[in-house]
């Protein structure tokens, strides 16, 4: 049995006519009566009572009727699921980027890569309430947060927690050691960006000295990437923090990257995924399952 035949037969069946069935079908009428003949001969039985005058099912074709209609409907739903992965696949998965994502990123992207390697993935960047506004708005599929609050209109998926690691000077006593005691940072001057660029890394960072029992020295503002360690490596003894994932790969002439020699209380910050409240797109899908590997792999490691 043939799909065509299916539809040749369930064309006759409702025109109860070759003719009009063939027009339909935008075919040749004999066509219709010789593959509906074959699938009478494959069933061993006539589906239709044919006259000069009249065409009628028979007992068989009015049992066979339902059957054909949901082998039809059953291609239908299988076509446009084909469409739709097609649509998915050849579309653009736009997500925003958080500052110090790091190894993390490159993690997601490739284990994204092995799971859709046509999908198109644009990064945005921009301010954290501007993301998550474009989240909201449908502009962003979705973005990568930290430490930030509820907010309506979306839901924030944990994914994973980011330790803060401390950059030093090379030269300075304490970058000759595999880890710092955050203790031992209180009479250096710590170089952060303002609190109300970025409260929940202030935050945190500030919370941390103060259950190590100090209240950290504000120097001058965290600035770029650029001028901030340089200035670290080459002027007074200072410090600042980086997300480990990030100091990985950031490239510092100079600069000690020590992580806190006490994991359980080293300042960090959760990290979310914002997205719509809705049922996931299969590339968000994806998306989502690749930041699940990459934690995992990352909760393994450690």
């Amino acid at each position: 049995m043939e799909l065509r035949q299916v539809k040749y037969f369930v064309a006759v069946a409702e025109e109860l006519h070759f003719g009009r069935a063939a027009e339909r079908l935008h075919i040749v009428q004999p066509t219709v009566s010789q593959q509906i003949r074959r699938l009478e001969r494959e069933f061993g039985l006539e589906l239709f009572d044919r006259t000069s005058r009249s065409v009628a099912l028979t007992d068989a074709g009015r049992a066979f009727l339902p059957h054909a209609r949901a082998v039809l409907k059953a291609e239908r739903a299988a076509t446009e699921a084909m469409d739709e992965v097609r649509a998915e696949q050849e579309a653009t998965l736009r997500v925003g980027t958080s500052v110090g994502l790091g190894l993390r990123l490159d993690g997601v992207l490739s284990a994204l890569s092995d799971r859709a390697p046509q999908l198109m993935v644009e990064l945005v960047s921009g301010p954290t309430a501007s993301r998550l506004q474009q989240v909201r708005d449908g502009e962003l599929d979705a973005a990568f947060v930290r430490g930030t609050d509820r907010r309506p209109g979306l839901e924030l998926l944990p994914l994973w927690r980011d330790v803060l690691v401390a950059a030093l000077p090379a030269a300075h006593p304490l970058a000759e050691r595999d880890t710092v005691a955050l203790a031992e940072l209180a009479e250096l001057p710590l170089r952060i960006a303002p609190r109300d660029t970025n409260p929940y890394l202030v935050d945190a960072v500030v919370d941390a000295c103060g259950a190590a029992g100090f209240e950290p020295v504000m120097g001058p503002a965290f600035t770029t990437d650029q001028d901030t360690l340089a200035a670290i490596a080459a002027g007074r003894a200072s410090w600042t923090v980086y997300f480990a994932a990030q100091a990985a790969v950031q490239p510092a002439h100079r600069i000690a990257f020590r992580p806190f020699a006490d994991p359980a209380t080293a300042p960090g910050l959760q990290t979310y995924l914002a997205v719509r409240p809705d049922p996931p797109s299969r590339r968000l899908a994806k998306l989502l399952d690749a930041c699940n590997e990459v934690n995992t792999a990352s909760v393994m490691a450690s």
